[in-house]
C-alpha cells in the first residue's frame, strides 16, 4: 500500500491495521478507552509545534492527531455506530449552521460584534436539541456546572468549575484564603502518609491540586502555562547536573543524591543572578 493525500487511503490502512487475523495485533486490543490518552497527548504534542513555530512538525503532528480520528471512527464503524464520513458530515453540517452570515444569507452581511451574539444562539439550540434525544433521568437535574466538559485536561476544567462556581459567589475573596487552604490540604496529605492510607493520599493529592489551580486563578495565572513552564525549569537544571558531570568524566548512575543536589542549587543560582541584575538596573532606572 503506497501513501496517498487522499485522506481514502488513510482510511484504508486504518482498516487494514484493524482486519482481524491480519491486522496489527495492538491495533487491534485498542478501544475508545485505551486510545482516548494518545488524543489528547496528540493533541498537546501539536501545540507544542506552534509554540516552537516549527511548522514542519506541525504538519507531522496534525497528521497523529488526524490518525486519531480516523482511529476512532473505524471503531465507531465496527460497531455500526458511525463512519468517517459521519464525522465530517457532522461537522460540515454544523459549520454551515454557525455561520449563517457566511453560507445562508449572502446578501445580509453581519458585523463582526453580532457574530458571537449568533453563534452562542445557535450553540445554544445546539445543545438544547441534544438534550431533547437524551433519556429524560439524564437531564432531570440542571447543574450550573454541566457546561464544563469533561474531556478537558484536568488542569483546565478544575479552573472552569471555579469559574462557574465563582460566578453565583461561591468563592473566596482574598487569595491568602486560598493559601490557607493549600496548607489544610498539605497537612490531610501529611497525616494519609501517618496512615498509610494510599486512598486517602491519593485523594487529597488531588485536593490539593485542585486548591493549588484556585491559587492560581486567584493571582490572574494561567495554571497550564504556569505547570508548563515550571517542566522547562526542571528540564534546563537537569540538563546543567548531565552536562556537568559529564564534563567531569562521569554519569548520572555514578553520582550521589548529595552531589546532584549541589548541582542543582547551582544551576538554579545562575539563573537567578541575571534576574537579580535586571531587578538592580529597574531599581536604579
Amino acid at each position: 500500500m503506497t501513501p496517498s493525500r487522499d485522506i481514502s487511503r488513510l482510511i484504508e490502512i486504518m482498516a487494514a491495521l484493524r482486519t482481524p487475523v491480519t491486522g496489527c495485533p495492538w491495533d487491534l486490543e485498542q478501544n475508545f478507552a485505551t486510545i482516548a490518552p494518545y488524543t489528547i497527548e496528540e493533541a498537546y504534542e501539536v501545540v507544542e509545534a506552534i509554540s516552537r513555530g516549527d511548522l514542519d512538525d506541525l504538519c507531522e503532528e496534525l497528521g497523529d492527531l488526524l490518525l486519531q480520528v480516523v482511529f476512532h471512527a473505524r471503531m465507531a464503524e465496527e460497531r455500526n455506530a458511525f463512519a468517517f464520513g459521519d464525522v465530517v458530515e457532522a461537522i460540515t453540517r454544523k459549520m454551515i449552521r454557525r455561520h449563517p452570515h457566511v453560507f445562508a444569507d449572502k446578501d445580509g452581511n453581519l458585523a463582526s460584534s453580532h457574530v458571537k451574539h449568533v453563534w452562542d444562539r445557535i450553540k445554544a439550540e445546539e445543545k438544547a436539541e441534544r438534550a431533547a434525544r437524551r433519556p429524560p433521568e439524564e437531564i432531570s437535574h440542571k447543574s450550573l456546572l454541566s457546561g464544563v466538559k469533561a474531556g478537558q485536561p484536568a488542569l483546565t476544567r478544575a479552573m472552569e468549575l471555579q469559574r462557574k462556581a465563582s460566578s453565583v459567589g461561591f468563592d473566596w475573596n482574598d487569595p491568602r484564603a486560598v493559601l490557607a487552604k493549600i496548607r489544610e490540604e498539605a497537612d490531610e496529605i501529611e497525616a494519609a502518609l501517618d496512615r498509610n492510607d494510599s486512598k486517602g493520599l491519593a485523594e487529597e493529592t488531588g485536593d490539593l491540586m485542585f486548591a493549588l489551580v484556585n491559587l492560581a486563578r486567584h493571582v490572574d495565572a494561567d495554571p497550564e502555562a504556569a505547570l508548563r513552564a515550571t517542566n522547562a525549569k526542571f528540564e534546563r537544571r537537569f540538563a546543567y547536573i548531565e552536562r556537568a558531570l559529564e564534563a567531569q568524566g562521569r554519569t548520572l548512575e555514578q553520582a550521589s543524591l548529595a552531589e546532584m543536589d549541589a548541582l542543582w542549587n547551582a544551576a538554579k543560582g545562575e539563573e537567578k543572578t541575571p534576574r537579580a541584575v535586571e531587578r538592580s538596573n529597574q531599581a536604579r532606572r
